[in-house]
């Protein structure tokens, strides 16, 4: 028959729970008591097996995020368990060597303590709209890791200093995103309140 239109594109089913996503997920989570076990056990060897689980679950973080994206494979339970098992990942990690002495707990309060805030700050002012993530929050997250990098790493002692210097720097970054995310619930607070002027 002519003139007839091209047929439409069946519409995409529902996302399974279950996806490839959500499965590399799933599975940082599991790894995050693996490497607390591995860091608590006095061994050379163990702690190069702590690294290389802290080393895999963080590319996982990438990755999951990666794939949802391209396959349309993006869920609830992606969104609320991604940013839980990333949290979770570098918080153990920033304890556990806080733990062994190889950490100023300072340091780990206060990056933990941020993390926290701006968790609970986004769910405060969600009503108003979403904050998004910002490019100094992605390199807040890639100097972190890199930074529980360097120290889960044994280094020989001219290069030890390397962790101080990185953990610093991911400090600083943390810190500065952190308030600029508080400027920002801020603003998007008072561009929601009732009564102001529509723009």
């Amino acid at each position: 028959m002519s003139g007839a239109g091209p047929a439409p594109r069946p519409e995409p089913g529902p996302v399974p729970l279950w996806n490839i996503a959500n499965v590399l997920t799933a599975s940082r989570l599991v790894m995050v008591p693996l490497f607390v076990v591995f860091m608590f056990l006095e061994d050379t060897g163990w702690r190069f097996a702590a690294f290389a689980v802290f080393v895999i679950a963080a590319v996982t973080d990438h990755v999951d995020g990666e794939i949802a994206r391209r396959r349309n494979l993006v869920t609830d339970f992606g969104k609320v368990a991604d940013p839980i098992a990333d949290k979770a990942l570098t918080g153990a990690a920033l304890i556990v060597l806080s733990l062994l002495g190889e950490l100023w707990w300072w340091v780990t309060v206060a990056i933990l303590v941020r993390e926290l805030g701006i968790t609970l700050l986004r769910f405060a002012v969600i009503r108003h709209g979403v904050i998004p993530a910002s490019r100094g929050g992605k390199l807040k997250t890639v100097l972190q890791v890199v930074a529980i990098s360097i120290y889960l790493f044994p280094l020989p002692e001219p290069l030890a200093i390397l962790g101080p210097v990185a953990m610093g720097a991911a400090l600083v970054v943390t810190l500065w995103t952190g308030a600029d995310y508080v400027v920002q619930a801020v603003r998007l607070r008072g561009n929601r309140t009732p009564g102001a002027a529509s723009g």
